[in-house]
């Protein structure tokens, strides 16, 4: 196993955002995680990547990681995106990417620049690599925080709605980026969609939580026929 999460808690107050959820992920793995809004999802990256504090145990690669910070934590080869595309938005493609070469990983500085070429020109951004970020459009700004997210050599990246307000022909072209992800670089990938249709294409177990808590997991044919799940999205009646 790449990842293993034991008993993850987090509670805001009174609110239990994350109750005692434990999953693990195989290496070379496409792992999904869907669920109503408001489920615990996002939540959960923001533990396994050391954002918030929490109770319970995450190892990655058989190392505890509990406690660290989010970039020792990057360092250990866990890179991340956000639902909302968090880039320098006055600086070009390539300058992006080139915070993650810099600073996301100490293996990568003595190849920073042939770093910064593959991964843009892997995400599709040759011709863009010059143009300032703020004046992308979304498909491209998603694509920047991606390559940027490769840059630190990953060995696990989390993608955390990725397609969320593309297109359908945009979605389609990062479903197959998300897949060359996966199959041509190697990297165990999860990701968080509401897309049902996408994450049974893309993924090899499916975890679904409702209220923080894990109702079911597996292949993504099971899931999508557990009553549960049925109920959790689209109500008891159906169900």
């Amino acid at each position: 196993m790449i990842l293993e999460c034991k008993q993850m808690t987090k509670q805001f107050g009174k609110l239990v955002a994350v109750d005692n959820v434990s999953f693990d992920v195989r290496d070379g793995e496409v792992f999904g995680i869907a669920g109503p809004n408001g489920s615990g999802k996002t939540t959960v990256f923001n533990l396994i990547t050391g954002i918030y504090p929490y109770e319970g145990e995450v190892s990655f690669c058989g190392e505890n990681i509990n406690g660290l910070s989010s970039y020792k934590i990057c360092h250990k080869g866990i890179a991340r995106t956000f639902q909302v595309p968090q880039l320098f938005l006055t600086l070009p493609v390539s300058e992006n990417v080139r915070a993650g070469a810099h600073f996301g990983s100490p293996h990568v500085r003595h190849d920073e620049e042939e770093t910064i070429r593959e991964v843009i020109d892997f995400v599709g951004l040759t011709e863009q690599k010059q143009t300032i970020a703020s004046n992308l459009k979304l498909l491209d700004k998603k694509r920047t925080m991606i390559a940027t997210a490769l840059a630190t050599r990953p060995k696990l990246l989390l993608l955390d709605e990725p397609i969320a307000g593309l297109s359908p022909p945009e979605i389609r072209e990062s479903v197959a980026m998300f897949k060359r992800i996966n199959q041509e670089l190697g990297l165990t990938v999860i990701i968080i969609e509401h897309f049902m249709r996408v994450l049974t294409e893309l993924s090899n177990r499916l975890m679904i939580l409702e209220n923080g808590r894990v109702i079911c997991l597996g292949e993504p044919a099971e899931v999508s026929k557990d009553k549960r799940v049925i109920r959790c999205y689209l109500g008891e009646g159906h169900a």
